[in-house]
Protein backbone atom coordinates (compact mmCIF):
# COMPACT_ATOMS: atom_id res chain seq x y z
CA UNK A 1 0.00 0.00 0.00
CA UNK A 2 1.16 3.83 -0.91
CA UNK A 3 1.66 6.08 1.52
CA UNK A 4 -1.05 8.74 1.01
CA UNK A 5 -0.19 12.17 0.09
CA UNK A 6 0.01 14.68 2.85
CA UNK A 7 -2.38 18.44 2.04
CA UNK A 8 1.24 20.46 3.14
CA UNK A 9 -0.90 24.05 2.21
CA UNK A 10 -3.54 25.71 0.34
CA UNK A 11 -4.61 28.91 -0.88
CA UNK A 12 -3.75 31.86 -3.34
CA UNK A 13 -5.72 29.50 -6.00
CA UNK A 14 -4.24 25.86 -5.10
CA UNK A 15 -2.89 23.37 -2.89
CA UNK A 16 1.05 21.51 -2.19
CA UNK A 17 0.40 18.50 -2.39
CA UNK A 18 3.62 15.77 -0.96
CA UNK A 19 6.29 18.87 -1.98
CA UNK A 20 4.36 19.87 -5.46
CA UNK A 21 2.30 22.73 -6.28
CA UNK A 22 -1.36 21.81 -7.97
CA UNK A 23 -2.99 25.24 -9.25
CA UNK A 24 -6.72 25.03 -9.01
CA UNK A 25 -8.78 22.55 -7.78
CA UNK A 26 -7.34 19.27 -6.13
CA UNK A 27 -8.77 15.90 -6.25
CA UNK A 28 -6.89 12.75 -4.21
CA UNK A 29 -8.08 9.33 -5.05
CA UNK A 30 -6.31 6.06 -4.43
CA UNK A 31 -3.45 7.77 -2.99
CA UNK A 32 -2.90 9.91 -5.72
CA UNK A 33 -3.06 13.94 -6.10
CA UNK A 34 -4.25 15.39 -9.16
CA UNK A 35 -5.68 18.44 -10.78
CA UNK A 36 -9.41 18.61 -10.59
CA UNK A 37 -10.94 20.79 -13.13
CA UNK A 38 -14.28 21.74 -10.64
CA UNK A 39 -14.06 25.45 -10.50
CA UNK A 40 -16.46 26.08 -7.94
CA UNK A 41 -19.64 24.77 -5.47
CA UNK A 42 -22.37 26.68 -8.13
CA UNK A 43 -20.93 25.27 -11.44
CA UNK A 44 -20.22 21.43 -9.49
CA UNK A 45 -21.61 18.75 -11.47
CA UNK A 46 -22.31 14.51 -11.64
CA UNK A 47 -19.62 14.25 -14.04
CA UNK A 48 -17.00 16.01 -11.65
CA UNK A 49 -17.19 12.81 -10.01
CA UNK A 50 -16.38 10.34 -12.78
CA UNK A 51 -13.27 9.21 -11.77
CA UNK A 52 -14.60 8.62 -8.16
CA UNK A 53 -17.56 6.71 -9.23
CA UNK A 54 -15.66 4.86 -11.32
CA UNK A 55 -12.47 4.01 -8.94
CA UNK A 56 -15.51 1.79 -6.99
CA UNK A 57 -16.37 1.33 -3.18
CA UNK A 58 -12.72 -0.98 -2.95
CA UNK A 59 -11.12 2.21 -3.15
CA UNK A 60 -13.07 4.58 -2.03
CA UNK A 61 -15.58 3.86 1.19
CA UNK A 62 -16.49 8.17 0.99
CA UNK A 63 -16.02 11.41 -0.38
CA UNK A 64 -14.47 13.83 1.16
CA UNK A 65 -15.77 17.43 -0.39
CA UNK A 66 -14.49 20.98 0.47
CA UNK A 67 -16.58 23.46 -0.98
CA UNK A 68 -14.14 26.46 -1.26
CA UNK A 69 -13.93 29.23 1.32
CA UNK A 70 -17.26 28.71 2.92
CA UNK A 71 -19.24 25.58 3.96
CA UNK A 72 -22.44 25.20 1.76
CA UNK A 73 -24.76 22.02 0.26
CA UNK A 74 -23.24 20.70 -2.98
CA UNK A 75 -26.10 21.10 -5.91
CA UNK A 76 -28.94 18.28 -5.48
CA UNK A 77 -27.74 16.48 -8.62
CA UNK A 78 -24.47 15.88 -6.60
CA UNK A 79 -25.67 15.05 -3.74
CA UNK A 80 -28.16 12.57 -4.95
CA UNK A 81 -25.46 10.96 -7.55
CA UNK A 82 -22.82 10.28 -4.84
CA UNK A 83 -25.89 8.80 -3.14
CA UNK A 84 -26.86 6.03 -6.53
CA UNK A 85 -23.21 5.42 -6.03
CA UNK A 86 -23.65 4.18 -3.17
CA UNK A 87 -21.19 6.93 -1.11
CA UNK A 88 -21.38 8.66 2.01
CA UNK A 89 -20.54 12.56 1.65
CA UNK A 90 -18.71 14.88 3.76
CA UNK A 91 -19.07 18.42 2.97
CA UNK A 92 -16.95 21.17 4.33
CA UNK A 93 -14.74 24.25 4.20
CA UNK A 94 -11.61 23.15 1.78
CA UNK A 95 -9.50 24.18 4.46
CA UNK A 96 -11.23 21.91 7.35
CA UNK A 97 -11.66 19.12 4.79
CA UNK A 98 -8.15 19.17 3.56
CA UNK A 99 -6.98 18.73 7.86
CA UNK A 100 -9.51 16.52 8.14
CA UNK A 101 -8.18 14.24 4.70
CA UNK A 102 -4.56 14.46 6.23
CA UNK A 103 -5.94 12.98 9.59
CA UNK A 104 -8.35 10.43 8.00
CA UNK A 105 -5.32 9.33 5.01
CA UNK A 106 -2.87 8.77 8.26
CA UNK A 107 -5.34 6.31 9.84
CA UNK A 108 -5.90 4.01 6.67
CA UNK A 109 -9.34 5.32 5.32
CA UNK A 110 -10.06 4.87 1.85
CA UNK A 111 -11.02 8.12 1.30
CA UNK A 112 -11.19 10.45 -2.28
CA UNK A 113 -10.81 14.30 -1.17
CA UNK A 114 -12.23 16.58 -3.96
CA UNK A 115 -11.57 19.85 -2.52
CA UNK A 116 -12.54 23.17 -4.39
CA UNK A 117 -9.18 26.02 -4.88
CA UNK A 118 -9.33 28.48 -2.21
Amino acid sequence: MRQPPAIEGLGAGGFRVAGTRIEGSLLILDDEAQAWPAVSLAALSPSDFDAVFAAGPAVVEFILLGTGAAMAPPPKSVREAVAAAGYGLEVMDTVAAAKLYNVLAQDGRRIAAALIAV
